[in-house]
């Protein structure tokens, strides 16, 4: 494993090496994780890819001070870096050694991408802007793939976003409500727990404020992605956990429809956490394929 970090405008991306292929995946995590989660796939399918696996805004190592908003716009520039840069490019987390700016190239060789849960819906808008340089989507248990009401309300709308941020800072409204709905059974319980685990905890709330609103511009159009997948002919995975109560089947089975010939679906016995080593069968039969 080789962990970097790579300048980039005010901030430092922290991004980890795995594997020695001759293939480039690249690899976004699940909301609250960071980029060493896919470490297992080297020892599985490091032979045949080399992965570049990302650490998110305000995740992992990353040091995310821009002002502005993340834009996919940015992410690509990142990718190309990253993919790009000769070793003395590079800033060695052993050494901390420094790096030279310069002029970075699209790669020769598409790309396959890979994400989970939210580093699902950061892949679509990847490859929303750039769908001819990517090759494959690996989409495990993927965010993105429907718009949820309350996360559009709160970072795509100047009043959400302030009662947004109210309620980062006083949540017990939340608590109430999340509990009277649990009773009636209009939440449910795996819902109810992953609210209230990002939401009882302040620094954890803050965590959640600065995530969300930092990403909130990497919004995939589902319609757009469609027919870019058909016209460059762009092959995808979709793998769900059989017992997810977070992101269901359904929102993908949805999203197929259209690309049947590019597009395959497969669900297995899990929960939401399909990134993981038990399911590396799967997962490299998805990037084997």
């Amino acid at each position: 494993m080789e962990h970097h970090l790579l300048s980039y405008k005010n901030s430092q991306i922290s991004y980890y090496l795995y594997g020695s292929g001759h293939k480039i995946a690249i690899c976004f995590h699940g909301y609250g994780e960071d980029a060493s989660g896919f470490s297992f796939l080297k020892k599985h399918a490091g032979d045949e890819y080399t992965f570049y696996a990302v650490d998110l805004p305000y995740h992992g190592q990353t040091e995310w001070n821009a002002e502005d908003d993340f834009q996919r716009e940015s992410l690509w520039d990142i990718i190309i870096k990253i993919t790009n840069s000769p070793s003395d490019r590079f800033i060695p987390v052993r050494t901390g050694t420094g790096g030279r700016a310069g002029k970075f190239l699209i790669p020769d060789s598409k790309i396959t991408l890979i994400g989970f849960s939210l580093g699902g819906r950061i892949a679509l808008s990847l490859y929303e802007a750039m769908p001819q340089q990517v090759e494959k989507m690996i989409l495990l248990a993927p965010d993105g793939l429907k718009i949820n009401f309350w996360y559009w309300l709160a970072t795509q709308t100047w009043m959400g976003n302030k009662f947004f941020m109210y309620t980062m800072k006083r949540p017990g409204w939340v608590f109430v409500l999340l509990r009277g709905l649990n009773k009636l059974k209009l939440v449910n319980t795996s819902i109810f727990k992953f609210v209230n685990h990002y939401i009882g905890d302040k620094n954890v709330r803050e965590e959640l404020y600065k995530r969300w609103t930092s990403l909130r511009r990497l919004r995939p159009d589902l319609k757009k992605i469609k027919s870019h997948i058909k016209t460059n002919k762009t092959l995808v995975r979709l793998l769900y956990g059989k017992h997810d109560r977070i992101i269901l089947p359904v929102r993908g089975e949805k999203f197929r429809r259209g690309i049947e010939n590019f597009c395959v679906l497969r669900i297995i016995h899990s929960g939401h956490q399909v990134l993981h080593e038990k399911h590396a069968e799967e997962i490299v039969e998805c990037l084997m394929f």
